[in-house]
């Protein structure tokens, strides 16, 4: 079974795993109540469109980011630094209520990418990508003490560590691996420090590398091949089943106002760069550091450590432009290709964006901590992105990171198509389903 048919399968419901009862919701079936699908009287303190519905899975397992759900239900939860018991948490429902009562951990390490493919479990810390294999439906996997290495030896960083990754339906594996820099100076954020030209890190760094997703033992320098560059940090990686592509929503670089105050006031500088969303493609170029996306104008601009003057876009020529932008500063951690039949119609093949939050937009208050959701019509972007998932923060105003008491940063479908979300601040899971109210369609 290849990765597409295996992560994002819809299929009628077994007693297993994190999975209970029967049956899905649309906008015209009438919900049948199963013990999974009951939300929390306070929806796990999250705010969410007409119709959905959450509950908490699980709390306090860490530091949480990817996770990934196997196809019996099992949740497993990267979580970026390992406790005492390990670095992923192995989340299991034996009640039928929905919510986790056995938890396990495994692993020696933390990090951030998860995913499942072919039936095995992908994890990554941030120099390699890990191979767990299970046999029937242990929770904890064969080699939990011993994975196999698929990846080793990227490159190890202080800033944008992360090295996320997603599969195509081809039998590749996308590692992306963040440039360690705001805009490729010689001193990094520094006022008046020359920029690097041309910049050395885009020969390991800042974009996407390719591999084989099944043989073990590579590294970047033999193995890798660089398939799209120019891309600052790109967390939020995922392939669209639907067109063939990977995408990925990058970290744009900040302090516009802080190293060209007689350039950028301090507004401009809370609102740019935008956010971009990139499909990517082979030898794609996407401008980081030479560029960086003006939202207001809706055209990539020559950055200012490269001569750039807020309107000149003379080193832009050749890269691709995004498929959508987003507010600055919001830091997208995951990506996720809404392909299951228990949300709506209209959100299939929708994107589902967790925006971390920002602490870099002062003194204007902070944004994100939300998931957000793009409808996408034959593979692009067919509206505007609407608000999906909010309350994370559980505060009205944030101005700084540690204000919010949650902060979204994984996403994955589980075979039924409801959706779970992690947060990174205490490791709190909530699982989201739509349940159609009778009540409001006889109005």
């Amino acid at each position: 079974m290849n990765y597409s048919k295996l992560k994002f399968l819809s299929v009628a419901l077994v007693c297993g795993g994190l999975l209970y009862g029967c049956g899905s919701s649309s906008e015209s079936e009438t919900e049948t109540d199963t013990p999974y699908l009951t939300a929390d009287e306070d929806q796990g303190g999250l705010d969410l469109p007409s119709g959905f519905q959450s509950y908490v899975i699980a709390e306090d397992l860490g530091r949480a980011r990817h996770l990934a759900v196997r196809e019996n239900g099992d949740i497993y939860v990267n979580l970026r630094e390992a406790n005492e018991q390990g670095g992923i948490a192995a989340l299991r429902d034996t009640d039928g209520d929905g919510r986790a009562d056995e938890i396990k951990y495994f692993g020696d390490f933390g990090g951030t990418g998860m995913a499942f493919y072919n039936g095995n479990l992908y994890a990554s810390n941030d120099s390699t990508v890990f191979q767990f294999s299970f046999t029937g439906d242990s929770l904890i996997p064969d080699n939990a003490a011993s994975p196999d290495t698929i990846v080793s030896g990227l490159p190890v960083q202080t800033s944008h560590a992360a090295k996320s990754f997603t599969f195509d339906d081809e039998g590749f594996l996308y590692v992306n691996i963040g440039a360690p820099s705001n805009a490729c100076q010689e001193q990094d954020r520094s006022k008046g420090s020359p920029a690097m030209d041309p910049c050395p890190l885009l020969e390991r760094h800042a974009g996407v590398w390719r591999f084989d997703a099944e043989k073990t033992g590579q590294t970047q320098l033999e193995d890798g091949y660089r398939y799209s560059t120019g891309i600052r940090n790109a967390v939020a990686l995922e392939f669209n089943p639907f067109d063939g592509h990977v995408y990925a929503v990058q970290h744009g670089r900040d302090m516009l106002n802080g190293l060209f105050p007689d350039m950028y006031t301090t507004e401009e500088s809370v609102e740019q760069p935008a956010e971009e969303m990139f499909r990517l493609s082979d030898g794609a170029n996407f401008g980081w550091p030479y560029c960086y996306y003006d939202g207001k104008q809706n055209i990539r601009l020559t950055a200012p450590e490269y001569g750039g003057d807020k309107q000149s876009s003379d080193r832009c020529e050749g890269t691709v432009a995004p498929v959508a932008t987003f507010a600055a500063h919001m830091a997208p951690n995951d990506l996720l290709f809404y392909t299951g039949d228990q949300f709506p119609e209209r959100y299939k093949g929708a994107a589902l964006i967790a925006f971390h939050g920002s602490w870099n937009r002062a003194p204007l208050g902070q944004k994100g901590y939300k998931v957000s959701m793009v409808p996408f019509q034959n593979g692009s972007p067919s509206g505007e992105e609407q608000n999906f998932a909010d309350g994370f923060a559980g505060v009205e105003e944030i101005e700084a990171p540690s204000d919010a008491k949650h902060r979204p940063t994984g996403l994955a479908m589980a075979p039924d198509g409801t959706v779970i979300i992690s947060d990174s601040v205490t490791g709190k899971i909530w699982r989201v389903f739509y349940k159609e109210d009778n009540t409001l369609a006889l109005k």
